[in-house]
């Protein structure tokens, strides 16, 4: 025979039912919006954390890798005097206009990088060759944005800032934070179509020779550079992730959504487990009636909010992986990762066991003399 915490959570199904239904919601709406909020930061960052530099030098005071304060080229060639420093490149990320074909303007983000070099490149082709962009006026953009910039195929010719350009290629999944796509192409043309001066550039994007250590080379360019900022990829990754997902508040309303999703979750965990538990006060007045310690009562509410747990989370991860693939093909991809996935586990499992504890403060007043009454 079952134990008692089976018989009990599988006896109304129709109230399992219940119950499981409100752990799914609440584990498929946690995962979508702390996927989101995960998403999010990846995407915010994408351009520093996949630029294989090891310093960014930009002007004083950049807040985000979108934010970029022309500054002059000269700076460069100081920075690549500087022991320690393996190899500098210039690169370019500012806002300009699209032309769609219909005449719709749209606002793109330009990012112009030296093709020849490894720093700084686009990534994620799935039509066209990096060579390509070495053609006359060419480009790459992102298959996400194709509808939002009316970019139908390889060969097509747009318009940027009145200047002609040319599509070879298309990226998969590079998205932007802001509703403004990427858009790569050579340095030189990208300071064209954003009208920067030829002696000017954005970003310096510095690779650290081996066996030097990046902080020191980080406070020689600072000494011998002037009116510069110097930040590692991983501070700007922060510092651009932490404007967008904090000062903005695009983050702090993602994050109340999931912890609504938790507290709704716990709210019909909880009524339906007490729910169980008072329609089986009889049984377990009996069962205190024989002998039977509180703390064997409490084991089995805790096995029946263990075992809704476990089902709960197997069901509402099923559902939630079909969420996260169905969002890859859209501007706002979800994310989950394993470290997450491990997390939610135990979130639900804390959640479920919680909603249980509430239910015992009336198996624990229970007079064992009730099932003697009529």
């Amino acid at each position: 025979m079952p134990p008692l915490a089976e018989r009990n959570l599988f006896h109304d199904k129709v109230r399992l039912a219940v119950t499981l239904t409100g752990i799914v919601f609440a584990v498929v709406l946690i995962v979508v919006e702390l996927g989101l909020f995960v998403g999010f930061m990846k995407t915010t960052s994408n351009l520093i954390d996949h630029s294989n530099a090891d310093l960014w030098v930009t002007s004083i005071n950049v807040p985000y890798v979108e934010q970029g304060v022309p500054f002059s080229e000269r700076k460069l060639y100081q920075v690549r005097a500087i022991p320690g420093v393996q190899d500098a490149e210039k690169y370019i990320s500012d806002w300009v206009e699209w032309k769609r074909p219909d005449g719709r303007q749209e606002t793109v983000q330009i990012v112009g990088m030296d093709i020849d070099k490894d720093m700084g490149l686009p990534w994620n082709l799935v039509q066209g060759k990096l060579g390509d962009l070495k053609r006359p006026d060419a480009i790459f953009v992102d298959e996400v944005y194709k509808e939002k910039l009316g970019a139908t195929h390889i060969g097509q010719i747009v318009e940027i800032n009145h200047r002609r350009a040319r599509i070879v290629g298309f990226t998969r999944g590079i998205r932007a934070f802001t509703t403004s796509p990427y858009v790569f192409t050579m340095f030189k043309r990208a300071q064209d179509y954003a009208r920067l001066p030829e002696n000017q550039t954005t970003y310096i994007l510095v690779k650290v020779a081996p066996g030097a250590e990046i902080n020191e080379v980080r406070r020689e360019i600072l000494a011998q550079v002037k009116d510069v900022q110097v930040v590692t990829s991983a501070e700007f990754s922060h510092m651009t992730q932490f404007y967008w997902m904090f000062t903005t508040g695009a983050g702090i309303a993602v994050l109340l959504a999931a912890v609504l999703g938790l507290v709704v979750g716990f709210v019909v965990v909880a009524q339906t487990i007490y729910a169980t538990t008072v329609d089986h006060l009889k049984e377990f007045g009996t069962l205190k009636a024989m002998g039977a310690p509180n703390s064997y009562v409490y084991r089995v509410i805790t096995r029946q909010a263990a075992i809704s747990a476990v089902i709960g989370y197997v069901l509402g991860m099923i559902v939630s992986a079909f969420v996260v693939h169905a969002s890859q093909g859209g501007g706002a991809p979800i994310e989950l990762p394993l470290p997450m996935a491990i997390g939610m586990f135990f979130l639900t499992l804390t959640m479920c066991i919680g909603a249980g504890m509430i239910s015992i403060s009336k198996v624990t007043r229970l007079d064992p003399a009730m099932v003697f009454k009529g």
